[in-house]
């Protein structure tokens, strides 16, 4: 297999005027290709950095999920970090002034509600606010760039806009951050925006990150396996119900229970399901923070059997009409209380991206798992991304 380079290692290579005050979005799980800190190849190879930025979970990776994160200095360079997760979640235009340029190297998972993209969004607008120019440095897509594997909801800006999801487009979206960059420049934008992209080198569309041949890094500290890669964005829905998705467990993302299923029952309904290329497991846990802290957990764990058929956000939604027609009684909606949304209300449809999920889960469950098909079509986004695609 041909060698993957990132985006980092293609602008290490390039003529840049060295003399440039950059600023740097980043943290700790983005490497180069040698596996370098990114910030200390930048500051090895001349490059005169002079502030960093920091997303939800912080510099370090090690915030918890929701967690106000503060600013800091860098122990590695000794550069000051302001947070992207604190009191402000766009850079302030002072904050932006002295500098050349703004660099933005973070990993992505592919799925609309993971913060990181709305990090980006928050950074192009300040970027265009003060004619600072903006530099992407892309990364692949790890749960693959197949515009044919894109599941909906489509996000409803007028009833479900949020930190998890500001702009019209699907949960799994099926590009790059670069390419995600870039189809905003010119939808948000109007192309006025000074935005360049530096792209990965030998990655092809159809590639899972375990096609990669790199070792895995957790983007945050949920995402805390290759595997959970692929169950995150089936198993992300539980936030808004009242079970378990593994936070306080070696599992997260991975599993699902609570303290009143059936770990066969359910193991063997969902089994019984023919959901594509995934089997589950009963499984019991004993999540050590979060919902049902010390209490033993009963339900199932998730095996992703074929990456290329299984469908995350599909089965995810199907799961959760499973539980509600298995537990009727037991199954609630639940807050989930974040830095950005302080009393956690309306969760589940901010993760959707819609209230008619909910709506329809709150009507005939049967009629609702026959209808899942159509809540996760993903619309024109393959028209609409087409032309911003790089690989």
């Amino acid at each position: 297999m041909a060698r993957i380079t990132f985006g980092i290692d293609h602008f290490l290579q390039t003529k840049q005027d060295k003399t440039k005050r950059w600023g740097l979005v980043t943290n700790d799980a983005v490497f180069t290709h040698d596996f370098i800190p990114v910030r200390r190849a930048l500051l090895d190879n001349g490059f005169r950095l002079v502030r960093l930025f920091s997303p939800e979970h912080g510099l370090q990776v090690v915030g918890a999920d929701g967690t106000l994160m503060a600013h800091q200095t860098d122990a590695l360079s000794c550069l000051p970090v302001f947070s992207l997760y604190g009191e402000n979640l766009r850079p302030p235009t002072e904050v932006l002034q002295d500098l050349d340029g703004i660099l933005f190297d973070l990993p992505d998972v592919g799925v609309r509600f993971y913060t990181y993209i709305w990090t980006l969004s928050y950074v192009m607008e300040a970027c265009h606010a003060a004619r600072v120019p903006l530099i992407v440095l892309d990364r692949p897509n790890p749960i693959s760039g197949r515009l044919a594997l894109a599941e909906g909801p489509m996000l409803d800006e007028s009833q479900a806009a949020s930190f998890i999801g500001r702009w019209n487009m699907p949960i799994r979206h099926s590009l790059t951050i670069g390419e995600l960059a870039l189809f905003w420049q010119k939808e948000r934008f109007d192309d006025t925006l000074d935005l360049s992209v530096y792209k990965v080198q030998n990655w092809k569309r159809e590639q899972f990150f375990q096609n990669l041949g790199r070792p895995f890094v957790p983007s945050s500290p949920a995402i805390s396996s290759m595997e959970t890669l692929l169950t995150y964005p089936a198993l992300c829905f539980l936030e808004g119900l009242n079970v378990s998705e593994g936070r306080g467990t070696a599992f997260p993302f991975r599993v699902c229970g609570a303290p009143w299923m059936d770990v066969l029952m359910l193991a063997k309904a969902f089994n019984d399901s023919g959901l594509e290329g995934v089997k589950a497991r009963p499984f019991s846990f004993i999540p050590s923070e979060g919902l049902y802290k010390n209490q033993v957990c009963r339900g199932i764990m998730l095996h992703v059997l074929d990456a290329a058929t299984f469908r995350p956000v599909y089965v995810g939604l199907y799961l959760v009409g499973l539980l509600k027609k298995l537990y009727s009684e037991q199954l609630q909606w639940a807050n989930y209380p974040t830095h950005v949304n302080k009393t956690g209300a309306r969760h589940f449809d901010l993760l959707t991206g819609t209230p008619r999920v909910r709506e329809a889960l709150e009507g005939d469950v049967d009629q609702f798992l026959g209808q899942i098909r159509d809540l996760t079509g993903v619309e024109d986004w393959r028209t609409r991304v087409e032309a911003f695609l790089l690989y």
